[in-house]
């Protein structure tokens, strides 16, 4: 009896302990057929990027097989490109085959020039990596029976060989949790399919532009299993990976779904969905339903930019603005937090309508802004445009990864991408962080100072000062960090524990810069967005790290503040609404539910993930702010609320 073939599928992936979904679609698809069963032995091997490369290539080397598959997406791709020739070098007889978002069209620059062992996949895997091992059962394979690759051809010609149409029944595709394939691994966070495809063509994005705009779907009984398998091993995150959650009406019930098997089995405690467009009661439905059902804090609205010369660019016109309005008002109907995502610098957009924007969304009230760095995504329409479009890029200083960031365009240049960037750390730190939230609605409100110039000001004072705050926002410009996700939960852990103290001398040093310093209230509201500012873990609260100026510390407890002050600052309060009523003193309460204590020991990265998660969900972590009249009980209770309200 012949040995069989040995074909390793790797997956190296951001976090630990991931289910390898893509690795668990191409065995599944391919060990339909009883030739490839009986000819190869399936081994599939999982990692998150903290991987030592040499321990990376001892281990697949150790392996033995004959073929090595690659899932090669943005965040992985810097670590493949080092490991594959290592790798090549002590296994030179294998063959090696690299497939995702980050290789497809892109041949050339990933595939070693003349050798014949290297194939690309270009498009879904399914199809394309059962038709290759099919050949490669053989002694001599032919490569040009495989639809959808490129290769090296013996001459050193590189080949291409015909486009394969997408998989239109996906349930051709058996689902790998059904299968069995992952039973025997402990797995923490997985990716779930419900679906594939979208119908928009954002040009930045390559979703849209892979699929050609048919969304179709698994089946719902399927789904529904899949889901219980996730359920009933106890995988606590899962992240929905269709480009729409709520598009379809099912998505409720599957929602519903979801809670259900959250109930009956403890897991998944958590789930990121990326909403619909274009539906914004649906997905305030379902958002509901999730954070009910203890799964979702809070509800991404992925507006990307409110400049329509830049949407339009973009191909993103045909996404009602309102949408997203509609679905922050009714989300916060509902007490549900949500977090508007922007991208910086995007085609069209000038540095004057970015800070323009943010100032629009700052008075509409959104919860939290989250401004990401303009990726160039291979196969999107930008990169194909780039030239025109005047895109210059920087690789991020991930060594692990392939980020290139976009510093200038047509529209902005580098001076002004960086001035940007800044302004969205002052942004961040002010707005989101609560930093001069009061006081910044205030003036702008007022019309002493917009929120355009007053992000401005507060970045370049930012800029020129010497403080860790500031060096760690200068160091993230300069390497095109703030590209990660964990960059915005590492402000976030600075600024609201591990420097709050310096942070607030900051402010104060800011403020008292500005020739509005000496108007008649701001010093009472920098005071109140002092003690105001939320604590993102569960701890003692703590005196501010500056003299406040116009209130009175009169008491501080474990989780609040009371302050007095003047007969007209009360006035003052009331008329801006930030208190219903005056009270003999101000109770600032900070709430201590659904926090962690501080992990002292865990690194700066455990920490960033938490804080990110928490900056998003940014409700439950304000204090509420209460006058309270004096009068006490025996055993000294406080009483009589006569008004209160939460910011």
């Amino acid at each position: 009896m012949t040995a069989k073939k040995r074909v390793t599928i790797i997956e190296l992936s951001v976090y630990e302990n991931t289910v390898p979904l893509v690795a668990g679609y191409l065995q599944a698809y391919a060990q339909q057929d009883p030739l490839v069963r009986d000819a190869f032995e399936f081994d599939i091997f999982s990692a998150s990027l903290s991987i030592d490369q040499r321990e990376l290539v001892e281990t697949l080397r150790s392996r033995g097989s004959d073929t090595y598959a690659f899932s090669c997406y943005i965040w992985n791709m810097g670590l493949i490109t080092r490991v594959l020739p290592e790798l090549m070098a002590v296994c030179p007889d294998a063959y090696y085959v690299l497939g995702g978002p980050q290789v497809i069209n892109h041949f050339l620059e990933y595939a070693p020039v003349g050798e014949p062992k290297v194939v690309v996949c270009h498009g879904e895997g399914e199809h394309t990596f059962y038709e290759l091992l099919r050949q490669l059962r053989a002694p001599e394979p032919d490569l040009s029976q495989v639809s959808g690759i490129s290769y090296w051809s013996a001459d050193g010609q590189p080949v291409e060989t015909d486009k394969r149409p997408r998989i239109g029944q996906l349930d051709d595709i058996p689902s790998p949790f059904g299968a069995g394939i992952f039973d025997d691994g402990e797995y923490t966070f997985t990716v779930l399919e419900t679906n594939r495809g979208c119908p928009f063509s954002c040009g930045f994005c390559f979703w849209g532009a892979a699929t050609q705009s048919k969304v179709y779907k698994f089946d719902e009984d399927r789904v529904k299993a899949d889901i219980d398998w996730i359920a009933e091993h106890g995988v606590a995150s899962v992240f929905i990976a269709d480009a729409n959650w709520g598009h379809a009406p099912r998505d409720v019930e599957l929602s519903r779904h979801i809670v259900a098997a959250k109930q009956e089995h403890g897991f998944p405690t958590s789930m990121v969905i990326a909403a619909a467009k274009n539906r914004p009661e649906r997905v305030a439905e379902i958002t509901e339903i999730l954070v009910r059902g203890g799964l979702v804090t809070s509800q991404p609205i992925s507006l990307q930019t409110v400049n329509p010369t830049a949407l339009k660019m973009i191909d993103r016109a045909n996404i009602r603005e309102t949408t997203y309005t509609d679905l922050q008002r009714s989300l916060r109907e509902r007490d549900i937090s949500s977090f508007v995502e922007m991208i910086w610098p995007l085609p069209g957009e000038t540095l004057d309508s970015f800070k323009a924007g943010i100032a629009k969304l700052c008075r509409l009230g959104a919860d939290t802004l989250t401004i990401y760095p303009q990726l160039l995504l291979h196969n999107t329409a930008l990169y194909n445009q780039k030239e025109v479009m005047g895109l210059e890029v920087e690789r991020a200083s991930a060594p692990e990864a392939e980020a290139d960031v976009v510093v200038a365009t047509k529209w902005v240049t580098r001076e002004e991408c960086v001035e940007g960037t800044w302004c969205y750390y002052a942004m961040h730190s002010l707005y989101n962080a609560r930093g001069l939230y009061h006081l910044s609605a205030y003036l702008d409100r007022t019309g002493v100072i917009p929120y355009e110039q007053f992000f401005t000001d507060a970045s370049f004072f930012l800029r020129d000062a010497e403080n860790p705050v500031s060096r760690f926002f200068a160091e993230s410009v300069d390497t095109a960090d703030n590209y990660s996700l964990l960059n915005v939960g590492k402000v976030a852990h600075m600024l609201l524990q591990s420097r709050r103290a310096e942070f607030d001398e900051l402010l104060l040093g800011f403020c008292q810069e500005q020739e509005w310093w000496s108007l008649p209230y701001v010093p009472l509201l920098l005071d109140l967005d002092l003690l105001a500012r939320p604590y993102v873990y569960r701890e003692n609260i703590r005196a501010p790290g500056c003299p406040l100026s116009r209130v009175k510390l009169e008491h501080l407890g474990a989780t609040e503040f009371e302050v007095s002050m003047a007969d007209d600052d009360w006035r003052f309060l009331v008329d801006q609404g930030i208190v219903a009523s005056a009270g003999e003193r101000l109770r600032i309460t900070h709430p201590q539910d659904g926090k962690m204590p501080h992990p002292r020991q865990r690194d700066m990265e455990h920490n960033a993930a938490y804080c990110h998660v928490m900056i998003q969900r940014l409700r439950q972590l304000l204090p509420v702010i209460r006058p309270v009249d004096h009068t006490t009980t025996g055993d000294g209770r406080r009483l009589d609320p006569v008004g209160q309200r939460q910011w």
